[in-house]
């Protein structure tokens, strides 16, 4: 994800001190809120997290007595940090619409259903995936802009989307958890003050092992979901594809530039941009379009007539204009994290988990579970690193242990479980990528989430390894580097 945050930007604003109680009272509302109107009544989430921000400002206003300035001033802060989050939502919309009229999707379809097979594709896609975000430095990159070829591919070869959706986020957040060029690493690294360097090898013995247990379930899982291909069915797919596109090798320009730009270090907001003006010159200039339907796809969308319902249906996308139901959750998510924030509420909360801490073990499992509960209030993944790796940060030093271990315990559960959560804005960013059949709130849950190994895995390995004593030094990890790198965007 893109937000070009320092550690600086990010640091709670809150002017609140809470009790416990208080902090608890929003905390709960949030959860009953969701849970009954969504999860009950079937609703959309945006009535629901509406409900959370009056009920947040009411406790505000009334039980802690902060004025409306203050508490005008926490939504703001939210909607401004989750800003260039939303500008990339936009583009990513926009960017799969044009890079579908130009050929590039279809095309990586195309190649991508010659060459690899049901039992292949899922481990390769993981693999794939965490090469190409290892790389460049952004999860959310890797996944908006390969999510959808691979999603063809994968429907192609018989394999479920919800599964490669699950590959695709394991290997491109387990990239991004190893790359000096994504900003969480860069901000868990600072917030912590930590060398750059130590935090990254502090999180590789773990990372290594999650991914590599998500890499054996996709082999496992593509033996078994694969099955045997309809005789012709892919034969039948890529002469829609080719009847439909020119698929030179032109059309996959728009991926070159993108990613280009993206491993010389430029943000990812201006690499998709560049991306999507180099899908409408293709979609011009290859395809043959007139530029005014060039553009009208940028913002309507496409709507391809195939003469093949499968691919017809993966090919159909919303443009600029099909942004507006999941940028406005988010909206009303990053206004209810800026004010839980703004009261006070997330430090309260990782405090209020401090204070069960009995040793070491302890405390890293503890930082580990307030990161996951301050990404689920505030919706913001640098949420979840910046408030407990700030509220910690001495109780780390009292506890004899170096801050790359308060770095590895926020980043390995902060980072990558933003995706598992409806309402969060990797979660709501994910639900538009892949092209999933029934793109309702909590079809996160139901769909991809349960493939989605590595979110899983990341945590459960930061708890086995601590048990196990393993990382608990007083000293830093040996660092071959020392020098960092200019972060990209995550």
């Amino acid at each position: 994800m893109s937000s070009g945050n320092t550690a600086s930007d990010v640091e709670s604003s809150s002017t609140a001190d809470p009790t416990l109680k208080q902090a608890l009272v929003p905390t709960f509302g949030v959860i009953v809120f969701l849970a009954v109107g969504s999860g009950v009544l079937g609703m959309s989430p945006h009535a629901p997290l509406l409900w959370s921000v009056v009920l947040a400002g009411l406790v505000g206003r009334f039980w802690m007595g902060l004025d409306y300035s203050a508490i005008s001033d926490g939504v703001e802060h939210g909607v401004k940090m989750g800003l260039q989050a939303i500008l990339i939502l936009f583009t990513i919309y926009a960017l799969i619409s044009t890079w579908i009229s130009a050929g590039t999707i279809p095309g990586l379809m195309y190649y991508g259903l010659g060459v690899l097979t049901p039992e292949t594709f899922l481990p390769a896609t993981a693999v794939l995936a965490a090469v190409v975000a290892f790389s460049i430095g952004s999860s959310w990159t890797t996944a908006g802009t390969l999510g959808v070829a691979f999603a063809g591919i994968g429907s192609g070869l018989g394999i479920p989307i919800p599964m490669t959706a699950g590959a695709v986020l394991s290997g491109a957040y387990a990239g991004d958890k190893q790359s000096p060029l994504s900003d969480t690493t860069n901000l868990a690294a600072a917030v912590t003050e930590t060398d750059l360097y130590d935090h990254i090898l502090s999180m590789r013995l773990g990372t290594a092992i999650a991914f590599g247990l998500s890499v054996v379930l996709y082999a496992a899982l593509g033996l078994r979901a694969g099955g045997a291909i309809p005789v012709g069915r892919v034969e039948t797919i890529r002469g829609a594809l080719a009847g439909t596109y020119d698929l030179g090798l032109l059309v996959f320009l728009p991926l070159l530039v993108t990613f280009a730009l993206a491993v010389r270090g430029i943000p990812a907001l201006a690499s998709l941009v560049a991306g999507v003006f180099a899908g409408v010159g293709t979609t011009v200039f290859v395809q043959g379009r007139p530029f005014t339907d060039a553009w009208g796809v940028f913002l309507n969308g496409t709507a391809p007539e195939t003469g093949v319902t499968l691919v017809t249906d993966l090919l159909a996308s919303g443009g600029l204009a099909g942004s507006a139901w999941t940028v406005s959750v988010v909206v009303l998510a990053l206004s209810l994290g800026g004010l839980l924030d703004r009261l006070g509420v997330l430090s309260t909360l990782a405090e209020g988990l401090a204070g069960l801490v009995t040793g070491q073990r302890s405390l890293v499992i503890g930082t580990g579970a307030s990161a996951f509960l301050v990404n689920a209030f505030s919706a913001q993944q640098y949420m979840s690193i910046v408030v407990p790796g700030l509220t910690l940060r001495e109780l780390f030093d009292d506890y004899d242990l170096d801050s790359s271990v308060l770095s590895r315990a926020v980043e390995s559960v902060g980072t990558p479980t933003g995706a598992l959560l409806p309402w969060h804005a990797g979660g709501a960013f994910m639900l538009s990528v892949f092209p999933l059949q029934n793109e309702t709130f909590l079809y996160v849950l139901t769909g991809y989430a349960p493939y989605y190994f590595f979110a899983f895995l990341s945590p459960l390995v930061l708890v086995v390894l601590t048990l196990a004593g393993v990382g608990l030094s007083a000293e830093p990890p040996r660092a071959d580097a020392s020098t960092t790198a200019a972060p990209s965007d995550d």
